[in-house]
């Protein structure tokens, strides 16, 4: 009776043993068992059981990535009905515009200047030039000629759309469009103490910025203040905001007299 009895203690003791072992993973944590024990395939490892033989597998037609619903042709390809469109697909705002400088001197002004010129640092070391923004047939252009030209590229220029989002392409276009409209000032001279002035005399009485050796007074040289020769001057924002003189004051970003208002729509 004893042995029997001793016999079920032990019998029960090991199966509970057993169904506790069995619950466990491999770092003998109580838990259940995760993904990361799961066999994985290598990249491009080859797998028999697929007909293709390709552990890769294609997409199923149809399939979206997370957040890459592209409803809108507009928003993403400047056209409707394969033309280019003169209309933002959002309204713009001063922080739109102010986001739009910021990504046009990123990428942007190395070639086309932050005056939009085509005179920018890497064209003065040899590089092929873009055109000016302010030719007549870019000013005529379509706001979405802009945006498609950033996301296909242009002549040699290459595509950025790897490098600007949808969202921000259409902002560099209408900060272009803000730059376009900068009307060109008469040269702002610079003293040879480097203070700004209106063509006052030069401790050598020169007038500051004629003198060819008086590097003060030469393109290039305080510009960082907001200082331009001989292309259209393009006031920086001060404390992240636009000019009260460039930022719209109306949902409405205005064209050349010889093409239509661009309106703003939501």
């Amino acid at each position: 009776m004893i042995r029997l009895f001793s016999r079920r203690i032990i019998s029960s003791c090991a199966l509970t043993t057993l169904l506790l072992v069995s619950g466990c993973t491999r770092d003998w944590h109580s838990q259940p068992v995760s993904m990361w024990n799961e066999s994985r395939y290598k990249p491009l490892e080859p797998e028999p059981f697929m007909p293709n033989g390709s552990s890769s597998q294609p997409l199923v037609p149809g399939t979206v990535a997370r957040g890459e619903l592209r409803t809108s042709d507009v928003m993403y390809t400047g056209r409707m009905n394969g033309r280019l469109v003169n209309t933002f697909p959002f309204a713009m705002t001063e922080k739109d515009l102010a986001r739009g400088q910021e990504r046009f001197d990123i990428y942007c002004s190395p070639c086309h200047s932050k005056a939009g010129d085509g005179q920018g640092m890497i064209v003065k070391r040899g590089f092929s030039p873009p055109p000016d923004y302010h030719i007549p047939r870019l000013m005529n252009a379509p706001v979405g000629h802009f945006y498609d030209v950033i996301t296909n590229g242009y002549g040699v220029m290459y595509s950025y759309a790897s490098r600007v989002s949808p969202e921000d392409r259409w902002r560099i276009a209408a900060y272009i469009r803000v730059l376009q409209h900068t009307t060109k000032a008469a040269p702002v001279q610079v003293t040879a103490q480097g203070t700004l002035g209106t063509g006052g005399a030069s401790p050598n009485g020169t007038q500051a910025g004629n003198n060819p050796t008086d590097t003060a007074g030469k393109t290039g040289y305080g510009q960082s203040a907001g200082v331009s020769y001989g292309s259209p001057s393009v006031q920086q924002p001060r404390n992240g905001k636009l000019p009260s003189h460039l930022a719209p004051q109306s949902p409405v970003v205005s064209q050349p007299n010889s093409a239509p208002p661009v309106s703003v729509r939501p």
